[in-house]
């Protein structure tokens, strides 16, 4: 029996569009499909091509940003695929940040095979924004085959090394959030012990509950200290329980250089 699964790569879910003949001059997609690995799950990826001038969105786009999302369907066991993401670049327009990659991206994958030997037979869809001056939402689809015998790519194994640090990693101390109630929501304000890194530098929130809005974060610094204000606005228009432990903090900044932290302690 066919499973179909859907990744949820960011926090909204688009409309689908086909990859039209006039869209070609602005990207192009490719499906990367990768190898088999000793612990017998599959590293594959989506290569996308922009043309120059053109950005795509990370998983947290940013106020101005559409997010990636993509589903995959498969007669094989295959149980779960884990997306990887690049570092991202921050993108100033007219004051709102957009998070993304210029001229190109490569979203790496990890497919649990669930210890199927053999060519693995997979399909899908991936949809993404395309923006230079107007965001045009593109789908690319896909029918192809995760092959046993397939050759590690360099150009996979780029990209998954081009990660975020971890919290031990980057040095990082305590991580607080603290927590207050707003007209129509919650306000957070999380303060991260972590050495200063670029001149400038930004936090993306990411609540365990991917239908709640959160604002562009006002970040400030002190010393050691990096602090990060956002507020939040559940579908109810209500305040709403926070689960501290299932936030998501990434810092960026200005130099490359990324954070990626999970959860926080009551300030």
């Amino acid at each position: 029996m066919r499973k179909n699964m859907l990744i949820p790569l960011a926090l909204m879910a688009l409309p689908t569009f086909v990859v039209a003949q006039d869209y070609r001059d602005m990207v192009s997609f490719d499906f990367l499909p990768g190898w088999r690995t000793e612990t017998g799950d599959h590293i594959a990826a989506f290569k996308i091509t922009l043309a120059p001038g053109w950005i795509t969105y990370w998983r947290a786009p940013g106020e101005a940003g559409i997010p990636p999302q993509f589903s995959f369907s498969s007669e094989s066991a295959i149980s779960s695929i884990t997306p990887h993401w690049p570092v991202p670049e921050v993108f100033d327009d007219a004051g709102l940040w957009s998070i993304g990659y210029y001229n190109s991206a490569i979203f790496p994958l990890t497919v649990d095979t669930n210890d199927v030997a053999g060519d693995i037979p997979v399909s899908g869809a991936l949809t993404i924004g395309v923006c230079e001056e107007v965001c045009i939402p593109v789908t690319f689809s896909f029918d192809t085959v995760l092959p046993q015998e397939g050759s590690r790519d360099t150009t996979i194994t780029a990209a998954l090394a081009d990660s975020p640090l971890t919290r031990a990693e980057a040095h990082v101390g305590d991580v607080t959030c603290s927590i207050a109630p707003i007209s129509d929501g919650l306000r957070l304000t999380t303060r991260i012990e972590v050495p200063q890194s670029g001149t400038s530098e930004f936090v993306i929130v990411e609540p365990s509950d991917p239908s709640v809005w959160v604002s562009q974060a006002d970040v400030r610094r002190t010393g050691g200290t990096l602090s990060a204000t956002v507020e939040m606005v559940h579908p109810s228009g209500q305040p709403f329980a926070f689960d501290r432990s299932g936030v998501r903090l990434t810092v960026l900044t200005n130099n490359g250089y990324a954070i990626d932290l999970q959860g926080c302690s009551a300030d």
